[in-house]
Parts: structure tokens; C-alpha cells; sequence
């Protein structure tokens, strides 16, 4: 539905219209209304000093066109009328808008206070992740539009524009703007100093900076979304504010910019203050930092421009849950350490090793690179979360490769299955040799090339899926490793089902001795315990928040798998062991006759 209304802002009164009082904002004003609708049905006709203008009434927005026309455009679109989706809406207008348009001032405090209510709408429905997006995208509406507020000029200008939930300040200087002076923006005792001059000799003699107050938004992104090293709590002390230089191409700050932010809430003497930007994502603080402070404001020294905030920090008073946590930090990094090792020498042992055509030693290998790359970069990026996960996209890709590492291991241990079940298919046939299967280079095309697959498609249908609070799947992507890994599991299962049956038919019926049918027995024993433990502990990991016992117990075997495959092929085994002693053997008579020869001489 578009409604028009020719405004005309130099004209009186008609006699037919009649003056009553509506709220707008935060203030009564003087508006009109008349039989001859001068303005449309789903808009109101306001007067102001200069004459009248037409306002769009609650379930419209006013267009984004330049001129005297209004426009109301229903946001009732046919995705739906949830709150979501008019707040999705709002943004694809907004969106639309070029750099170089301006608003009239209504325009723009209509269109942010529908994004405003809109978003207090979402967040009664909404946490976590999509919250902090919807956030974000509230910024980026909210400083193209303060941008299309800014109007050219050869000397100076500036605006305010208040709505219920934000100030806006504007200041724009052009070539014939004569001071050398600093800049200073004000609103709600909050103040923003920096040399608009100097950036305006970057740009052909002219600059403009708004400085935006938003009085809720820190209810959206808390402080919470400040990732620092040490378990803190974080207090937000300022209103979040947003600088920002519209219509200025280099927007490169020749000096550095001085924020005075109020408190908001009273100074913990205890407390550490920081000043903080948004990135995106997440506060973080690089190019900002408190130079000085007092009992009601702080000063902000900053090298760039973007949405800050001030953030005190104090020691959390000890309790049994960050214990715990400290508990299961400590344990996660000596078991995950210890696991790590076993696997470097199962992987050693799996390379250097001799081994019966009757051993796929390929799967095993790439088994234990997988998930010992696996593990390593798991325990890295949960020893250093605090400085990787501020760093979207790094924790992003980290998420991404670890997604993959773990799928290749399953797939893996699926090839080792398969290649089972293919040897002992292969069995009643005594003239094919056992070892016989497919070619190291297929084996490695399926075991890296399909979790690569996997993990492609997953990212295109949902790239927002990676990057967790913990660098890793969120709650709502995680099918995109489980489902793979239940596929995984459910066929191994199968497979064994039908190996064991087969196994039993074929060696009642073949008249290899007894050894040879022992040694094959153990093969499908061991890589039967071999699927339980790399595949048992991620099934425990649906339930590791119910129980801590359930946790610790998904901590050990998941980190021991590479310890219990070391012990399975490796110290279990007669030829590796065999093996070992003979290399330990050689070398001791190496250095025996080293010792011999060099006496006679």
C-alpha cells in the first residue's frame, strides 16, 4: 500500500483544518487534520513553525526519495508480519539508500524509531548469537541514516534529532568554514572532540561527523560480548555511542579523538576500566584507551572511529562453579596433552613400521594425522578463546577446519570398516590375496575429499553456523557434524553386524589353521574396539550437560582415543613389538661395536 501527500511548506492554514494533539516523540505538538485529507489515510498532517509536513502513521515507513513527496509504505510485506520481519524489512530499506542521499529530519527519526521498536520487539523472542546480529545490523541502518541527515555546505551546520531511545548530533564544515579549532559534539553529557579540520583537508576542504547516544542498545550488545583473558565480571558504565564521519571518503583521523562518556552506574574503587569498540561481533579494545577518569565521566583516547562503549571489570568473588570450571580447564589440557602424545607415537609407528599385506595401514594412518591435527588445534584455540574468538572471521576458519579434521577421522575409521568387510568378503577366496584393496589414492580422495564436501556445502547453506562462543559449530549448526557422525555410526554398526555373521560362516566352512583364523578374529576385534572408542565418546557428548560426571567422563575418552589405539595396534601387537625390540637390539650392538673399535684403536 503507497500513499502520496504534496507537502508545502510555505503556505498557511487552510480555514478547514482543525488543530489537535498527538505524541510524537517525546513531546506534544501542534498537528492538523482536515475533512479534505491533505495528507494521506495512513498519515498525519503536523505543523510546525515553517507550515506542515505529512507523518506516516504506525505500520508505515515514509519513502527514500528526494523532493516534497511523501510516501507510506506498508511493512505488512507478504514474508509476514512478525516483529522479525519488519525489523528485516526496515533494514532492506535502509539498505537501499546511496551515500550522497539526505533526509528531511522526521524522515529519518520515523524510520529509527520503527527499527527501534522493532528490535525491543525481537529481543522479548530472541538471545544469544541472533541477537548480537540483529544488534549489529541496528548500527550499520542506524549510521546510514544519521549520514543522510548531513546536507552540504561551504561554511558550517549542524543538526540534532531526538527519539525516544537516541540523540544525534551532526556537525558539518565546508571550504569556506574559517576556524582551526577542535570540534566538540555534545548530547546527554556525553562529548566528542577531534580535528574535523584536518580531516577536512583530506577531503577536498569539507567533513561532517555525527555522534549518535543510544539509550538501550547496551541491553543487546552487553558487556558480556567483551572477551578478555581473565573470568571477569563486566559492568557497562556508559550509554553505547556511535561516531561516525558521513559523506567524508577518507575517513582516516589525522589526530587522535577524545570520547567523554558519563557513567551510568557507580565507579567500583576494585573495578578496571576499559575502553571499547564494536567490531563487529564482540567489544574489543585495540586503538582505544582510557587517558583520564573521575567519579562521574571517563575520557576515551581512540585512533579510529566506530560504536563505543566504556566496560569496568572486577574480580569475580570465588565460587564452587568457576572452581569447577578451573578444575575441568586444567584436567582438559593434561589428558588432551597426554592423548596427544600416544597418537604422535602411533603415528610414528604406523610410518616406520613394517606391516602384513593383511593391515590397511593407510586408514590407520590418516586415522591418527586426523585426529591428532584434530585435537592439537582444539586444545590451541581453547587456550588462547580470548584472543582469537574478538577476530570473527580467524574464529570462523578455525571452526571450519576443526569441523573438518574431526569428520575426516570418521571417515576414516568408516574406510577402515569397509576395507574390513571387503577382506573378509574375500576370504573364500584362497587364491586372492588378503591384502588386496583399494589404491592409497582413492582411499585418501574419500577420506579428505568428502568432509571437504561436507563441510563446503554446510558453510554455503548456513556460513553462519561457524564461529561459536568457543570457536566452534553453534547449538543450532551442530547437526552438520552429528548427522554426518550418526551416518557413520549407524553403517560401522551395520557393517559389523554383517561381518560377524559372515565371519562365522565362511571360516566354519574354509580349512585355514587355527591361527590364520585367531589372526583374523583379532583384526575384527581390534577394529571393532577401535570404532567404539573414537565413536562412544561424541554420542556421550549429547548428554555432557546434563551430568558432570557424564562431562568428565566424555573429557577422558574422548581425549584418551589416540592412548587406547596406541595400546590396541601398537604395544598389543606381536609384530610391533617384535619390531621395536629388534631396532632397540641393533642399535645397543651398534654401539657396542662403536665402543670395541674404538678401544683397539
Amino acid at each position: 500500500m503507497v500513499h502520496n501527500c504534496k507537502l508545502d511548506h510555505q503556505s498557511s492554514s487552510p480555514d478547514d483544518l482543525r488543530p489537535f494533539s498527538i505524541e510524537i516523540g517525546m513531546s506534544q505538538v501542534e498537528a492538523c487534520g482536515t475533512l479534505a485529507q491533505v495528507c494521506p489515510v495512513s498519515s498525519i498532517c503536523v505543523r510546525t513553525e515553517e507550515g506542515f509536513y505529512c507523518e506516516c502513521q504506525n505500520g508505515t515507513i515514509p519513502s527514500i526519495t528526494a523532493g516534497k513527496t511523501l510516501v507510506c509504505k506498508d511493512l505488512h510485506s507478504s514474508e509476514g508480519t512478525s516483529p522479525e520481519a519488519q525489523f528485516n524489512n526496515l533494514n532492506s530499506v535502509v539498505k537501499n539508500l546511496t551515500d550522497d542521499v539526505v533526509l528531511e529530519p522526521y524522515v529519518v527519526s520515523s524510520l529509527l524509531e520503527r527499527l527501534q521498536d522493532a528490535l525491543t520487539e525481537v529481543q522479548q523472542d530472541t538471545s544469544g548469537k541472533k541477537l548480537v546480529v540483529l544488534g549489529d545490523a541496528m548500527l550499520q541502518s542506524t549510521e546510514k541514516l544519521v549520514g543522510a541527515l548531513v546536507e552540504p555546505t561551504t561554511t558550517n551546520a549542524s543538526k540534532t534529532l531526538m527519539t525516544k531511545t537516541m540523540e544525534v548530533q551532526t556537525f558539518t564544515i565546508g571550504k569556506d568554514y574559517k576556524s582551526n579549532m577542535s570540534a566538540n559534539v555534545e548530547n546527554k553529557n556525553n562529548s566528542l572532540d577531534l580535528d574535523l579540520v584536518g580531516i577536512a583537508r583530506n577531503n577536498n576542504g569539507s567533513a561532517a561527523v555525527a555522534f549518535t547516544n543510544f539509550k538501550n542498545l547496551s541491553s543487546v550488545l552487553t558487556a558480556d560480548l567483551f572477551y578478555t583473558v581473565n573470568d571477569t565480571k563486566k559492568t557497562m558504565m556508559s550509554a553505547v555511542l556511535s561516531a561516525s564521519l558521513p559523506k567524508t571518503p577518507h575517513k582516516v583521523l589525522p589526530n587522535p579523538a577524545n570520547i567523554t562518556m558519563k557513567h551510568i552506574q557507580s565507579l567500583d574503587p576494585q573495578g578496571v576500566l576499559s575502553c571499547v569498540y564494536w567490531n563487529g561481533s564482540a567489544w574489543a579494545v585495540d586503538g582505544c584507551d582510557v587517558t583520564q577518569t573521575n567519579a562521574t565521566h571517563t575520557v576515551c583516547t581512540c585512533v579510529h572511529f566506530s560504536t563505543f562503549a566504556l566496560i569496568m571489570q572486577v574480580q569475580r568473588p570465588p565460587e564452587a562453579k568457576a572452581e569447577t570450571k578451573q578444575m575441568m580447564a586444567l584436567l582438559n589440557t593434561i589428558v588432551v596433552s597426554i592423548g596427544l602424545g600416544f597418537l604422535t607415537l602411533a603415528v610414528m609407528a604406523f610410518a616406520l613400521c613394517r606391516w602384513k599385506p593383511q593391515v590397511n595401514n593407510t586408514t590407520r594412518l590418516n586415522l591418527c594425522i586426523s585426529l591428532l591435527l584434530a585435537h592439537l588445534l582444539f586444545l590451541l584455540v581453547q587456550e588462547f578463546i580470548h584472543f582469537i574468538h574478538p577476530h570473527k572471521i580467524v574464529c570462523k576458519v578455525l571452526s571450519g577446519v576443526l569441523h573438518y579434521l574431526f569428520l575426516s577421522s570418521f571417515t576414516w575409521m568408516l574406510l577402515e570398516t569397509i576395507w574390513l568387510f571387503h577382506t573378509v568378503l574375500r576370504l573364500k577366496d584362497i587364491r586372492s590375496p588378503q591384502g588386496l584393496g583399494p589404491h592409497w589414492g582413492y582411499q585418501c580422495l574419500i577420506g579428505y575429499g568428502g568432509p571437504s564436501a561436507v563441510v563446503a556445502v554446510s558453510a554455503g547453506i548456513m556460513p553462519d553456523g561457524y564461529g561459536s562462543d568457543r570457536c566452534w559449530l553453534n547449538r543450532e549448526f551442530t547437526w552438520s557434524f552429528l548427522g554426518p557422525v550418526c551416518f557413520i555410526l549407524g553403517t560401522n554398526t551395520v557393517l559389523f553386524f554383517i561381518i560377524t555373521i559372515l565371519l562365522h560362516t565362511t571360516l566354519s566352512r574354509m580349512q585355514h589353521g587355527p591361527t590364520h583364523n585367531k589372526r583374523i578374529r583379532m583384526l575384527v576385534f581390534k577394529t571393532l574396539i577401535q570404532s567404539l572408542i573414537v565413536g562412544l565418546p561424541w554420542i556421550l557428548g549429547f548428554f555432557t550437560e546434563s551430568s558432570q560426571a557424564v562431562d568428565v567422563l566424555f573429557l577422558a575418552l574422548n581425549s584418551q582415543q589416540g592412548t587406547f589405539i596406541f595400546l590396541l595396534h601398537c604395544v598389543l601387537n606381536e609384530e610391533v613389538r617384535q619390531q621395536f625390540w629388534s631396532c632397540c637390539c641393533r642399535r645397543m650392538r651398534e654401539k657396542e661395536t662403536g665402543k670395541v673399535v674404538s678401544s683397539t684403536m
